[in-house]
């Protein structure tokens, strides 16, 4: 159940103050249309995380369990470091050039974009490369979306900077902290340099 739980509150809590969070926001009050954002938000994200989980597994088959510990600890530390640097964005971002297309299809493929070369989507494959059940950490990263996400839409006049922001980042990035002081006690273990 690991599978599912850690990447479900990872996801979730560095999803918070985030460029799709962001995104579901403007979303969500330019259209005022919450129920085909939220499903627009769900398709876009398991697209995304299915293909991020996929590349984490495919990746992992080439290392060896010690070298793919090593790999893991350093990518959670870059993401612990990157969590402490907010995302922005501005009014004309992808959910621009496409809100012709209605809310779904607008929140779909503005989100499928949003979340390339994201924090969540690297998150994702570094955690299904970590962890053996694929559709386990595929469906907690989803759930992690959702879980951030479906507030904000439902909520479109709830503000984002009535958040801690600094706050919420900074606990963010010590849980990849801990990912990856794990990640390297594993390593070394594997390694021989720890008993």
């Amino acid at each position: 159940m690991q599978s599912l739980f850690v990447p479900t509150g990872l996801v979730a809590l560095a999803e918070i103050g985030d460029k799709t969070q962001l995104l579901a926001l403007l979303l969500a009050a330019r259209f005022r249309k919450p129920w085909p954002i939220i499903w627009g938000i769900l398709a876009a994200t398991i697209a995304n995380h299915f293909a991020a989980g996929a590349l984490g597994k495919w990746v992992a088959s080439f290392f060896s369990e010690a070298t793919l510990s090593w790999v893991l600890a350093a990518s959670f530390l870059a993401v612990a470091a990157w969590m402490l640097v907010p995302d922005q964005i501005d009014e004309e971002d992808e959910a621009s050039h496409f809100k012709r297309y209605g809310p779904f299809l607008t929140t779909l493929i503005a989100f499928f974009l949003a979340e390339m070369g994201d924090k969540t989507q690297i998150a994702t494959v570094m955690l299904a490369a970590q962890y053996e059940y694929f559709w386990l950490v595929v469906a907690g990263t989803t759930l992690g979306m959702m879980i951030a996400n479906v507030p904000v839409v439902l909520a479109a006049h709830f503000s984002a900077d009535k958040l801690p922001m600094t706050l919420i980042h900074r606990v963010s990035a010590l849980c990849f902290l801990a990912l990856a002081g794990y990640a390297a006690w594993h390593a070394a273990k594997l390694s021989g340099l720890v008993g």
